[in-house]
């Protein structure tokens, strides 16, 4: 278990009521996603369409996340 900074954007901010949090977690993308979802329940529908960066790289739910690192969670976004 590790701290890990996670931004929210987006709906995905308006689905955890805050902009930025600190969770400790598991290893692994998916275990700091499942723990957010614990955290805030209306996640779940947006963190499934999710993307996900780890210090600014696209990443999938398998990429370990050091201690530290900052994992942003990205909504689908229309505009044009």
């Amino acid at each position: 278990m590790r701290p890990v900074t996670l931004r929210y954007w987006a709906g995905a901010r308006a689905a955890a009521g805050v902009s930025e949090e600190t969770l400790v977690a598991g290893p692994l993308v998916g275990d700091v996603l499942d723990g957010a979802v614990e955290a805030h329940p209306a996640l779940r529908e947006v963190v499934a369409v999710c993307s996900v960066l780890v210090d600014g790289r696209s990443v999938g739910r398998d990429v370990e996340v050091p201690e530290g690192t900052v994992v942003e969670v990205l909504p689908p976004f229309a505009g044009g």
